[in-house]
C-alpha cells in the first residue's frame, strides 16, 4: 500500500479533452486521475473536516464545505444562490455586496445539456465549460447570454416549465444517455416558451436577455473503462473508507466496482488517497 496524496479535499479539477481529464486535489497536492484507471486505490477519511473559507475546524460541513458561521454569513452560501431568481441585490440586503458585484452581476449564459436526460441551467460565462463537466454532461449548448445571475435565474424559470433543471445522478452513473438534438430542443422550448420570454425583454430589455442562434454543441466523453449496473454511493461520515478498483471518471465522481463516491461532497474533509 503507498500513499498517494493526502489533505482538505476540494473538487477535481477537470479540462475538456479527449476524454476528459481529471486532477484529485487534496491539500496542496494534484494528483492526475486518468492513470490510475484500473487500479486498486483506497480513500479514507482521516476525521477532521476544515471550513474551505476560514479554515477552522469544523464537526460538519454545510453547503459543500463551509462552516456554520461562514455560511450563514456569506453570500455565497445564500438561499439566492440555489434559486437566483431570488436575489436581493438591489433591494440593499445583499450579504457581501462587493461579491455580489463580481459573481452575480455579471454575464450569466442559460444552457441546455443532455446528461441523464435533456436539462437545462445557469452558469457564469468563465465557468464553462466546467459546469458541465462538473454535472457529467455528455452534451452541452449555451442558448442565452443573461446580464445578471437574477436575470438569468428568472429565464431559465420560464423555460422549466417545459424541460427538467435537474440532473439524475444515478442514471447519469449508468452510462451516456443517448444523443439529443439539442438546437432542435433549443428551438421547440423557445417556441413553447415565447410569451414568458417576450415578458422578460420587455422588463429588462433586448439587450439583457441574448439568444445565442449560433452556438455550437460541445460533445464530452469521460474516462471510463466500465459503468456499474447498479450505483451505490459510499457515505464516508458512516464508514471512512471507500476502495475499490477505480472503473471510471464523470462529473465530480469516481466510480469504483465496489461503488461511487462523489468527491465534491466531501469538500473540506481530511482525506487520504492511496494505491492498495
Amino acid at each position: 500500500m503507498s500513499e498517494l496524496a493526502r489533505g482538505a479535499a476540494v473538487k477535481m479539477r477537470i479540462e475538456l479533452q479527449e476524454p476528459a481529464r481529471y486532477g484529485m486535489r487534496l491539500g496542496e497536492e494534484e494528483l492526475p486521475l486518468n492513470e490510475l484507471l484500473g487500479q486498486s486505490l483506497q480513500l479514507e477519511y482521516l476525521g477532521g473536516i476544515n471550513c474551505i473559507h476560514c479554515q477552522r475546524k469544523t464537526n460538519k460541513s454545510f453547503a459543500q464545505g463551509y462552516c456554520w458561521p461562514c455560511f450563514g454569513k456569506l453570500a455565497q452560501c445564500d438561499s439566492c444562490i440555489m434559486s437566483p431568481e431570488k436575489c436581493h441585490f438591489d433591494a440593499g440586503t445583499c450579504r457581501e455586496p462587493e461579491w455580489g458585484e463580481a459573481n452575480c452581476m455579471v454575464d450569466h449564459f442559460v444552457y441546455l445539456a443532455n446528461s441523464s436526460s435533456v436539462k437545462v441551467g445557469i452558469t457564469r460565462g468563465t465557468q464553462l465549460p466546467t459546469r458541465w463537466l462538473d454535472q457529467g454532461a455528455s452534451q452541452a449548448l449555451p442558448i442565452f447570454r443573461v446580464k445578471t445571475r437574477q436575470q438569468s435565474g428568472f429565464v431559465e424559470d420560464a423555460l422549466r416549465a417545459n424541460v427538467s433543471d435537474r440532473t439524475s445522478w444515478q442514471a447519469m452513473l449508468k452510462g451516456d444517455p443517448e444523443p439529443v438534438d439539442l438546437p432542435a430542443q433549443r428551438d421547440r422550448l423557445l417556441k413553447l416558451c415565447a410569451a414568458g420570454l417576450d415578458a422578460l425583454h420587455q422588463r429588462f430589455g433586448l439587450q439583457a436577455i441574448q439568444p445565442l442562434e449560433d452556438a455550437e454543441v460541445t460533445d464530452i466523453r469521460y474516462p471510463v473503462l466500465e459503468y456499474p449496473k447498479k450505483v451505490k454511493s459510499f457515505n464516508l461520515d458512516k464508514e471512512p473508507l471507500a476502495e475499490g478498483t477505480l472503473l471510471g471518471i464523470k462529473g465530480q465522481y469516481l466510480i469504483f466496482d465496489t461503488g461511487v463516491i462523489n468527491i465534491r461532497k466531501y469538500t473540506g474533509y481530511q482525506l487520504v488517497l492511496r494505491r492498495l
